[in-house]
C-alpha cells in the first residue's frame, strides 16, 4: 500500500474517531428533537481535504449505530442509513463549494449540512412523532434541526476552518 493511501486511511480513521467520540461524549446534545451535534462542525473539513468526507461519514455511521443500539438515538436504525446518507451528501457538496469564499471564509460550504440535515433528520423526526410528513410539523422539526446545525456548522465549523487555515494546521490534512 502506498504511503499516501495509508496516510489518507489514517486521517479518515482519526476524523471518524473524533466525530464519534465527540458525539457520544455529548450524547444529550447529539440526539433528540432539538439537537446540537457539535461534531457536525467536522463536516466542514472537506473544504480543506475533499477525501475527509469519508471519515466524517464513517464517524456519523458509528455515532448513529451506537446511539440506536444504546437506545439514545430514538430514530433507530433508519437514522444509521438516512442520517448518514445526509452527512455523506452534505460532505460532497461542502467539498465542491469550499472554493467559494466570503471574507475568506467558506460560508456557502457550511450550508449543505444545515439544509440536508434539516430536511432528512427533520423529516425522520416528523415521521416518528406524527406518523406522517405534514407540512407544519415537518417545518417545525426541520427548523429545530437546522438551528442546531447552524450553531455547529456555520458557527463552530467556520471558526474551526479559520483557525486551521490561520495556524497552518490545515496543511496536515492535505
Amino acid at each position: 500500500m502506498k504511503s499516501q493511501n495509508l496516510r489518507g486511511l489514517a486521517r479518515n480513521g482519526l476524523i471518524a474517531a473524533a466525530y464519534a467520540a465527540l458525539s457520544l461524549a455529548l450524547t444529550p446534545f447529539t440526539f433528540g428533537q432539538v439537537q446540537c451535534r457539535v461534531s457536525e462542525a467536522l463536516t466542514l473539513l472537506p473544504v480543506l481535504c475533499p477525501s475527509s468526507v469519508w471519515g466524517v461519514t464513517l464517524g456519523c455511521v458509528v455515532t448513529n449505530l451506537v446511539g440506536a443500539s444504546a437506545g439514545t438515538n430514538f430514530l433507530g436504525i433508519a437514522d444509521v442509513f438516512l442520517g448518514s446518507a445526509a452527512t455523506l451528501a452534505a460532505g460532497l457538496m461542502t467539498a465542491r463549494l469550499g472554493k467559494y469564499r466570503w471574507k475568506g471564509l467558506p460560508v456557502l460550504a457550511s450550508l449543505p449540512p444545515v439544509l440536508l440535515n434539516a430536511i432528512v433528520v427533520g423529516g425522520e423526526w416528523c415521521y416518528v412523532m406524527t406518523g406522517g410528513l405534514a407540512p407544519l410539523p415537518f417545518l417545525t422539526f426541520g427548523g429545530f434541526i437546522a438551528l442546531g446545525q447552524l450553531v455547529s456548522c456555520c458557527g463552530l465549523g467556520l471558526v474551526m476552518i479559520y483557525a486551521l487555515e490561520k495556524s497552518g494546521a490545515s496543511r496536515v490534512l492535505q
